[in-house]
C-alpha cells in the first residue's frame, strides 16, 4: 500500500520523500556476505545505511559505517533542500571500530522534523567524498498536546530464520515504517550470535525456507570479528535499512547478543564453543554492540558503558530501559530466601527507584528485556527470568521485583507500564494484589510481543506470586514455527496529547490489531 503518514498537528509530521532516495537505492542481496553496493570508485562508501538513536527534545545520536577509513560529516536541516544546513564533523572511522562511528547532535529544536545527511570523506583529502546517505527523524515534543506514538518488539534472525529473499526479507520493517512512529524500542535479541543461518531449511509442510548467508553466520560467534558479522547481517536487509533511515530507535539487549541464557561468570559446556568463558564472549559482543548501535550510554555519557538508561520523550513519556542480563546472578532453581543481586543487580535497582521518583512524565514505561510473571526455564531445574513456578511468597529474583513494586506503591508513582519481548508470542498480563501471594503493590499491566523475525513458541506458564491474569494471548501450539507460517508480531503505544490516555495495541504483520487496552493517566495502579 502507499505510504501515508499520520495527520500532523504541526509541520514536524512532514512527509519523508526525497531524503530517502539514496538509502532506498540499496538492494537486498540474494546470497553472499558482501554489502549492498553503490559507490564512487575509490571513495568511502556508506552502503550499510544510517541509524539514529536515543532521540530527545534536543539531541540525537547518528550512526554510519564506512567501507574504509573515512571522516564522518553530518549535516542537519529543517528542510529536505538542506538550505541553511548545520554541519557537524564526526569521528574518523577506522578498523578499531570496524569502520563504524556515531556523531551526537545537540541543540535540536523540540517537536520538529529533522532531515540529515551523512557524508564520508577520505582522511587525507576531504574533497574526495562518497555519495551521501539521507535520513530523517522527529525530536521529542516540548508540548504535551503533541502526543507520542512508538512501536516495540524484539527477536531478529532467531532459530535459523534469517533474511529470506523469497518473501521479500524482513517485510515487517516496511509495515512498521509506514506507521510512521516517533521511535522504535527494540526489547533485546537484536541478533542471535549463537544461532547458525543455513542456506536452506525444510518446513513441516514440505516448503523450503531460503536464507541469505554469510561467513560469520555459519557458526556460533566467538571472536570479535564473528560478533561484528552477526550485527552486520541484519543490515543486509533493505527493509531494515529504510526503516533505520526514517525511524529512530531505542536499543536494549538480552541474551542472544552473546549466547542463549547466559549470565556473568558462566563457564560453558557447549561443544560448539572453543572459548568457554562467557565473560570473554560478552566483552567481545559488548564491543560489537557498541559499534553497531547508536546507544548514548555506550558512547562516553555519564554512567559509562552501560545499557540501562532513561530516555526522556517530552512531558508525556519517560522510557526506563533496563538491563536484566549484565548484573544478574547465576540461573538457578530460584528458591533462595535472600537475594540482593537478583536480575538487575543492587546498583541498577537503586538507580531505577531513584529515577522513577524523579520522573515528572505522565507515563513511566519500563522497558524490560524479560517478563516478570512468565516462567522461563533454563534446563530441567534452573530458571532464566524472574519467575520460577512457585506461586507462593517471593523467593530468589522475585524478592528484588517485590521490593521495586512495593516502592512504586508507597511512593505513589503514577503511570507505570511494563513492556517486553523475549518469549516469542504476544500477550497482555494484568497483575493484581488481590489474586497474588505478595500483596503489597499496586495493580499494573505487562505487555509482551515479538518476534520480528524468529521462530514463534507456545505460551509460557504463569507464576502466581504477583497475581498475573493473562487477559490476552496469541501463541502457536508447537515450538519454533517459522516466519513463513506465522506473521511477525509487534506492539504500538499511543499516548494522546489531549486526554493523556495511553493505548497499547498488540499487532501482527498484515495490519491486524490483535488486542487493545486503554489506560488512564495519573493513577498509581490500574
Amino acid at each position: 500500500m502507499p505510504y501515508r503518514p499520520r495527520v500532523p498537528s504541526t509541520n514536524r509530521r512532514a512527509l519523508l520523500r526525497g531524503s530517502l532516495v539514496a538509502t532506498a537505492a540499496l538492494t537486498l542481496p540474494v546470497a553472499g556476505a558482501t554489502a549492498p553496493a553503490f559507490a564512487r570508485s575509490g571513495r568511502p562508501d556508506a552502503a550499510w545505511g544510517v541509524q539514529v538513536g536515543d532521540v530527545t527534545s534536543s539531541s540525537a545520536l547518528v550512526w554510519v559505517r564506512s567501507d574504509r577509513p573515512a571522516r564522518m560529516v553530518v549535516e542537519t536541516s529543517a528542510t529536505e533542500s538542506f538550505r541553511r544546513a548545520r554541519v557537524r564533523h564526526g569521528p574518523l572511522l577506522g578498523p578499531d571500530t570496524d569502520f563504524t562511528g556515531t556523531t551526537p547532535l545537540y541543540g535540536l529544536p523540540p517537536g520538529e522534523q529533522v532531515h540529515y545527511r551523512v557524508t564520508l570523506a577520505a582522511p587525507d583529502d576531504p574533497r574526495r567524498t562518497g555519495q551521501p546517505v539521507y535520513g530523517t527523524f522527529r525530536t521529542a515534543p516540548a508540548r504535551r498536546r503533541d502526543g507520542v506514538r512508538f512501536l516495540w518488539s524484539g527477536d531478529i534472525a532467531g532459530q535459523g530464520w534469517g533474511i529470506n529473499p523469497d518473501i521479500g526479507g524482513y517485510r515487517v520493517y516496511d509495515e512498521m515504517r509506514r506507521l510512521d512512529p516517533d521511535f522504535f524500542l527494540c526489547s533485546g535479541d537484536n541478533i542471535y550470535a549463537d544461532g547458525v543461518i543455513e542456506p536452506r531449511v525444510a518446513l513441516p509442510d514440505g516448503r523450503v525456507w531460503r536464507n541469505v548467508t554469510t561467513e560469520e553466520k555459519a557458526k556460533v560467534a566467538e571472536t570479535l570479528a564473528e560478533y561484528r558479522g552477526n550485527f552486520r547481517y541484519n543490515l543486509l536487509d533493505d527493509n531494515l535499512r529504510k526503516f533505520n533511515a526514517q525511524v529512530p530507535s531505542v536499543i536494549q539487549w538480552d541474551d542472544h547478543e552473546v549466547r542463549n541464557n547466559w549470565y556473568p561468570g558462566q563457564i560453558l559446556d557447549d561443544v560448539r564453543y572453543t572459548e568457554k568463558n562467557v565473560d570473554v564472549l560478552a566483552a567481545r559482543s559488548t564491543q560489537a554492540f557498541r559499534e553497531y548501535f547508536p546507544v548514548s550510554t555506550l558512547h562516553g555519557s555519564p554512567g559509562g558503558d552501560r545499557v540501562h538508561r532513561v530516555v526522556r520523550h517530552g512531558p508525556l513519556l519517560d522510557l526506563f530501559v533496563l538491563d536484566m542480563r549484565t548484573f544478574r546472578n547465576a540461573n538457578s532453581p530460584g528458591r533462595q530466601a535472600d537475594d540482593t543481586t537478583g536480575i538487575l543487580g543492587a546498583a541498577q535497582l537503586e538507580w531505577l527507584k531513584r529515577e522513577l521518583s524523579k520522573s515528572r512524565a505522565v507515563w513511566k514505561v519500563i522497558a524490560a528485556d524479560m517478563p516478570l510473571g512468565l516462567v522461563v526455564a533454563d534446563g530441567a531445574t534452573d530458571f532464566e527470568a524472574v519467575a520460577q513456578g512457585d506461586p507462593g511468597a517471593p523467593l530468589g529474583r522475585e524478592l528484588q521485583i517485590a521490593e521495586l513494586l512495593r516502592f512504586i506503591k508507597h511512593r505513589r508513582i503514577t503511570g507505570t507500564v511494563w513492556l517486553t519481548a523475549d518469549v516469542h508470542y504476544t500477550s497482555a498480563q494484568h497483575y493484581a494484589p488481590e489474586q497474588a501471594a505478595f500483596k503489597d503493590f499496586a495493580p499494573f499491566w505487562e505487555f509482551v510481543t515479538g518476534p520480528l523475525a524468529a521462530g514463534q513458541f507456545p505460551a509460557n506458564a504463569l507464576d502466581g506470586t504477583f497475581g498475573p491474569d493473562r487477559v490476552f494471548v496469541q501463541a502457536p501450539g508447537r515450538a519454533n514455527v517459522s516466519p513463513m507460517e506465522t506473521p511477525a508480531l509487534f506492539g504500538e503505544v499511543d499516548i494522546d496529547g489531549d486526554s493523556g490516555e495511553l493505548t497499547v495495541r498488540l499487532r501482527e504483520q498484515g495490519g491486524s490489531v490483535l488486542f487493545s487496552k486503554v489506560l488512564q493517566p495519573g493513577r498509581v495502579g490500574q
